[in-house]
């Protein structure tokens, strides 16, 4: 290991390959997995649950856009904070609660890659478990330009899994005219309460795009691409997940998806009356992805923090050969285990949805106080609206959150 003054992470990443890299974190971490339980909340507004996600997600998404042109840093949230809240106390904080995210979210795919590994063979799941982390750990301190080219081969296996679902479930769509009442809900407080639940798990299948950010130090032309390939990411999961949504609850009874572990694989099933394989195999691989996705990006976090003097120098350290921080890299992997082995699915999925959505309140209200401080930003910039709305969505959800445990 040389001195972390002397070995610097290495600008590999080019627009598609850290617009992938988005679009693999974004959909392998829910859709695949998480389809199910929402449609448990929301039932036949299960659609609608993903649609506020999205309006939820895309605030924020916009405010990062811009904070990504203005601070092209690894362990961007945390220097956000820093410099629009200006508390470093808060920014540790933060940085320490997005490596949480990455270790809780990746503990959550974890748990759907034994449910649909089930599928096939009958292993204990905590074996498992610690098998994929060592190799997702091990494949993250390789380099970040062999994980990225790895995870973005992994992202196009993910989208022709989609693509094979909705080709599958094509007939369902005509059925949308029929459906169409039973899709849009009342004003009855109970249904509500019910879809904003639901959108609240929904909102972990959005989580991924801020993951961007955090390699900024490997990416090529940061203040151009950045941006850009956060818009294209959370454009393209959008349109898949309102599409597999709407397929779902139309082909299948909403009772029935919220009972599977491996929701994708029973509607191909039902669908075609075949065994699952194929579909189970594209699951499998679609959330092992934003699994190392997640890996990859609590490690630059940690790394990021480090050279900004908030955390220990040893997490800061490159190595020679592979410029990636290993050490960082190992101490992630580390927590990832203990969360992964000791809690269940449902309360993993929830805890990253809650934990994120207070971090994106805290992204927007920084971006929000840089702009009423005039401070100019040079390239991609948002009107004012945008960071206010996503500080108001963010933190109204996180209350709606909370009351529902009191």
């Amino acid at each position: 290991m040389n001195n972390q003054h002397e070995v610097q992470l290495k600008r590999s990443l080019s627009l598609t390959l850290v617009t992938f890299y988005g679009i693999g974190t974004i959909l392998g971490a829910g859709i695949y997995v998480l389809v199910g339980k929402v449609a448990g909340y929301a039932g036949m507004y299960t659609l609608l649950a993903f649609v506020l996600a999205s309006i939820l997600a895309g605030f924020s998404a916009f405010s990062y856009a811009e904070l990504a042109v203005r601070y092209p840093r690894s362990a961007g949230e945390a220097i956000y904070v820093r410099h629009g809240l200006r508390s470093e106390r808060l920014a540790r904080v933060v940085g320490l609660l997005i490596v949480l995210v990455g270790a809780v979210s990746t503990a959550t795919l974890l748990h759907g890659f034994v449910g649909y590994l089930n599928i096939f063979v009958q292993w204990p799941g905590w074996l498992v478990i610690v098998v994929l982390v060592l190799v997702m750990t091990a494949i993250v301190v390789w380099g970040i330009g062999q994980s990225v080219i790895i995870a973005s081969l992994m992202t196009v296996v993910e989208i022709s899994g989609l693509l094979l679902i909705l080709w599958v479930a094509r007939d369902s769509f005509a059925l949308v005219p029929a459906k169409f009442s039973e899709l849009v809900p009342g004003w009855d407080g109970g249904v509500w309460i019910g879809i904003l639940s639901g959108a609240f798990i929904a909102f972990y299948a959005f989580i991924g795009f801020e993951d961007i950010v955090n390699v900024a130090e490997e990416v090529k032309s940061p203040e151009v691409n950045l941006p850009r390939a956060i818009i294209i990411a959370l454009v393209v999961t959008t349109t898949f997940y309102i599409l597999v949504s709407l397929v779902s609850i139309l082909a299948m009874p909403t009772q029935q998806l919220a009972q599977s572990d491996a929701p994708l694989a029973m509607l191909y099933e039902h669908k075609t009356g075949m065994h699952p394989t194929v579909i189970t195999l594209i699951s499998l691989i679609s959330v092992l992805n934003g699994a190392l996705v997640q890996i990859i990006m609590a490690s630059r976090v940690l790394y990021g923090m480090s050279r900004q003097g908030w955390l220990p120098h040893v997490l800061g350290n490159v190595h020679s050969v592979t410029h990636t921080p290993v050490t960082s890299t190992l101490v992630v992997g580390g927590v990832i285990l203990l969360f992964a082995l000791f809690l269940p699915l449902l309360s993993l999925a929830k805890l990253t949805s809650f934990i994120t959505l207070t971090i994106f309140a805290m992204i927007n209200l920084a971006l929000l106080l840089l702009k009423l401080r005039g401070e100019p930003v040079a390239g991609f910039c948002v009107p004012l609206w945008v960071p206010v709305c996503g500080f108001i969505c963010s933190s109204a959800f996180v209350l709606f959150q909370l009351s529902t445990y009191l």
